[in-house]
């Protein structure tokens, strides 16, 4: 009783103002804040993905298959940090058992499923059916019945059958696009629907969430695209560099409007709750919202981005700012999440208080659990290079096979 007395007078510590009793502790930890940003890459890196089937844009082929494979790591990782955070993880499967419509988190489940079992695994599927076919007939057992298995024991690889393929890839394509915005769309519309909370309630939350993700998922790839290529000795392709970052800018540009449009939208409405929102901004949220997310996360990396698109820089100085520029990116828009997930938590109902969060290191929902579940998904990824390679070579210690 003692530790728990103790553990509340911390708390109340950190309590200004008046909140209702209820108020006192933050329900959603950091790993609410992990699960939207895994999907916001799982989304982002699919988009990516799409330029090149659906809208042609050859320039960033390279990264083609690597933003397939990047997708699928993660999206394995994404309903982890929510099975964590269950009391009671093992009852996740009722969701499934007894759907109901009227829940966009109990539909969850549904486009989860969806968008894993129909939209990537089939189009990774076909893409690399032919590869796999290869690697089956190349390589000494047991690694070509592992491949004969994936490929579902396909063999043919015609002409006609590999059309077929490329029909596929872009019909799913197709499909995964509004998955795709579905997919993380939602998680913005889950906040953005509580409309008892004015820092969450607002009709562009889900677009806001949307075009980070996007953002988000192509700074991902041009980083491990960076990191990955000069690894294998191979030259980075400075014209797929090039547009990466300039999707990269664009998609900036369109999310930074958008979030100053949402910020003039409650300025301008100058609600009862503007005071103490504006409090929470200045007394608990300057520097994850103010200068972690705007100033590092935003503004400079808009700037670099500009700076390189308008002057004539030679390559080498292009990748280290195009680095620095994609890793700023990402602390910014894990910040936005963090500033989402806690900002509506932070303030009282009463609107006359503040609460804080204190994050643990050790625990179920603490810092180390938050890390792990941010590095499984690069683990994972390790393991499907090694798998199903996006250079289309593979090696063992039997055999070395282009295909």
């Amino acid at each position: 009783m003692s530790a728990d007395f103790e553990r509340l007078a911390a708390i109340l510590k950190q309590v200004t103002g008046y909140i209702y009793p209820n108020e006192i502790e933050i329900h959603w930890s950091i790993l609410i804040v992990v699960y939207p940003y895994i999907t916001g890459l799982v989304a982002g890196a699919f988009i990516l993905a799409s330029l090149v089937k659906v809208f042609n844009v050859k320039e960033v082929l390279p990264t083609y298959r690597l933003s397939l494979l990047t997708a699928l790591s993660f999206l394995i990782v994404a309903p982890l940090p929510l099975l964590f955070h269950l009391g009671h993880p093992w009852r996740s499967f009722e969701i499934f058992l007894t759907p109901n419509l009227s829940s966009a988190m109990a539909m969850f489940a549904f486009v989860y499923a969806w968008y894993l079992m129909v939209v990537l695994l089939l189009e990774i599927w076909f893409e690399y059916r032919t590869d796999m076919i290869a690697w089956a007939g190349a390589l000494k057992f047991p690694s070509n019945l592992f491949y004969r298995i994936i490929s579902l024991f396909s063999s043919d690889t015609s002409e006609k059958a590999t059309y077929f393929d490329k029909k596929a890839i872009k019909a799913i394509t197709v499909i995964g696009i509004p998955s795709a915005f579905i997919l993380h769309g939602y998680v913005g519309f889950i906040f953005g629907s509580v409309k008892a909370n004015p820092w969450w309630s607002s009709v562009l939350m889900p677009i806001v969430f949307l075009f980070s993700a996007i953002v988000s998922g192509i700074a991902l790839i041009l980083l491990l695209y960076m990191v990955i290529t000069p690894s294998r000795g191979e030259q980075l392709d400075m014209k797929c560099l090039d547009r990466l970052a300039s999707l990269l800018l664009y998609a900036m540009i369109v999310a930074f409007s958008l979030e100053g449009l949402d910020f003039l939208h409650r300025l301008y409405e100058s609600e009862e709750s503007i005071k103490i929102l504006s409090d929470m901004v200045i007394n608990r949220l300057f520097i994850s919202l103010v200068v972690m997310q705007i100033l590092f996360g935003m503004v400079v990396p808009l700037g670099i981005l500009m700076l390189v698109k308008l002057a004539r820089f030679n390559d080498e100085l292009r990748k280290l700012l195009y680095f620095v520029s994609a890793i700023l990116i990402q602390i910014g828009i894990f910040s936005t999440r963090w500033n989402v997930v806690f900002g509506g938590q932070m303030f009282s109902k009463s609107f006359r208080g503040l609460t804080a969060y204190k994050l643990e290191i050790l625990g179920v929902e603490g810092l180390l659990t938050a890390l792990f579940l941010l590095v499984l998904p690069f683990l994972i990824l390790a393991l499907l290079l090694k798998v199903l390679p996006p250079w289309g070579k593979i090696i063992n210690q039997d055999a070395s096979v282009a295909s």
